[in-house]
């Protein structure tokens, strides 16, 4: 059995295949091309805001949060997608918890920042 790769090799193979998952979730979900905009607003949005380094640390987190879990979410449904199109109980209820995954994410967003928002205008 050939061992596999190790050290330097390992890292950057590991770097490659998680750019082609970006990739792939970018062209095959709207979802992630949505929540990947947002990002991408608000990211400069919160570099910019003048808050605390623990504040900006909270914003960009929550955005990083959101992309994450839509990864898994999308990684979830994919899995499900290729056992087979028929529904089942239990494939929809994979789907179902992975989205309210994606929305508890996008909820905690949205209080983040809502907080954060509150706590420098106020």
């Amino acid at each position: 059995m050939k061992p596999g790769k190790t050290g330097l090799a390992r890292i950057i193979a590991a770097g490659g295949y998680s750019m082609q998952g970006f990739k792939a979730a970018y062209r095959h979900e709207a979802a992630f091309r949505q929540e990947t905009w947002l990002f991408i607003i608000l990211l400069p949005v919160a570099l910019l805001w003048p808050v605390s380094l623990l504040a900006k640390a909270l914003l960009i987190a929550s955005l990083f949060l959101v992309l994450i879990v839509e990864l898994v979410n999308s990684a979830i449904e994919a899995v499900v997608d290729r056992i087979g199109p028929e529904h089942h109980e239990l494939s929809g209820r994979a789907k179902d918890i992975g989205s309210a995954a994606v929305f508890l994410a996008l909820v905690l967003v949205a209080i983040t920042w809502a907080l954060v928002g509150f706590d420098y205008f106020f």
